[in-house]
């Protein structure tokens, strides 16, 4: 059984019907999450559900402005903070309410105290609750969803598992005739699984099926297993913790890349981007290499010394992050020089 398992139940998992917040099935998930406790698994728990808490409570149906919704957001923490801790409350858990906006994932040092609190909490029997701050996030501070969240927090601290919990049985592809089939495991996410996530009958809940992608691929450089599973079906977490085959479970890569190549693959967003020529490309994937300026052909965006920058073969593929020794202005001055320094030293630079 996993030893560290993070949850991440959706806004679509915690809603009725009517639009209103779902309290039966919310207090059936913490039911399932205090038996796993029980069996001495560390539990962090990611939700969405404040902003439709928030709505419920102001009667604005749908929020549809960033105001109205940070407004709602404000009104719905608390709400759904206090469901939660009724519902564990009832077991003899305490929880601790984390917000989080992605300047806490970005700043190295903020990174490493996101991941101290959470271990604190869990060496003090606590459940973390975590949930993106949109009462003040704006579009340059969101992570953008609460799988892409739940997989920094997993892989933030080792978790062994990543749980998503949505209102499908888990992932779709489909065969020569057209028909969807459920995919029980998936080991490389190829150009085919991302296609499927972008399908439409695969869009439900918030972020839809790329989310949840793009969360399996963070999860797989941290070591981290990933598993889809229905949110309305009982029992699916317990038996899932317990080892069968639920839903659908993304395999993570043989050899995951240590903690500060995690923050830089995935704490933080490329400023530019970078597009080297092949013997640079060698260099980098074969040769362990640092980025020499020699090898750069062209340079995209703004950005200063100390900036991540994405680096990408001629084709546009991206190779590998970065954080360059030069700012984009100085770096154009020396394109195609071997004369000076690292464009990236190897140190700060992981291969994707």
């Amino acid at each position: 059984m996993a030893k560290t398992i993070v949850i991440k139940i959706g806004s679509s998992s915690l809603t009725d019907p009517q639009g209103k917040l779902d309290t039966k099935n919310l207090k059936r998930v913490v039911a399932e999450i205090v038996k796993l406790i029980a069996q001495k698994t560390q539990v962090v728990l990611v939700t969405s559900g404040a902003i439709v808490c928030g709505a419920e409570k102001l009667g604005l149906g749908k929020p549809k402005t960033i105001p109205e919704k940070q407004a709602a957001a404000a009104v719905g923490q608390s709400r759904l903070m206090r469901q939660y801790e009724k519902a564990f409350e009832e077991f003899g858990v305490t929880v601790a309410q984390v917000l989080l906006t992605r300047d806490a994932i970005a700043d190295r040092e903020r990174y490493l105290n996101v991941r101290n609190t959470l271990n604190t909490l869990l060496a003090e029997n606590v459940v973390p609750i975590i949930n993106e701050n949109d009462t003040v996030a704006i579009e340059e501070l969101k992570i953008g969803d609460n799988d892409n969240l739940a997989a920094l927090a997993a892989s933030c601290i080792g978790a062994d598992l990543l749980v998503i919990m949505t209102d499908v049985d888990g992932f779709y592809l489909k065969n020569e005739e057209g028909i969807s089939y459920l995919v029980p495991e998936i080991k490389e996410i190829t150009r085919e699984v991302e296609e499927a996530a972008g399908h439409p009958s695969t869009q439900l809940g918030t972020g839809g099926m790329i989310t949840k992608i793009q969360a399996a691929k963070i999860c797989s450089d941290a070591g981290v297993h990933l598993a889809i599973i229905n949110s309305r079906k009982l029992d699916l977490l317990t038996k899932l913790a317990g080892g069968e085959k639920i839903g659908t479970l993304f395999i993570p890569k043989v050899s995951k890349l240590e903690s500060r190549k995690r923050w830089l693959a995935h704490g933080l967003k490329p400023e530019g981007t970078l597009m080297i020529d092949p013997g640079a490309e060698a260099a980098l994937i074969k040769n362990g290499k640092s980025l020499l300026p020699v090898g750069v052909k062209t340079i995209k965006g703004n950005f200063q010394a100390g900036a991540l920058v994405a680096v990408t073969d001629e084709t546009g593929k991206e190779l590998a992050r970065g954080l360059v020794n030069l700012s984009s202005q100085e770096l154009k001055g020396v394109i195609g020089r071997k004369d000076v320094g690292e464009a990236i030293h190897r140190d700060n630079l992981v291969i994707l």
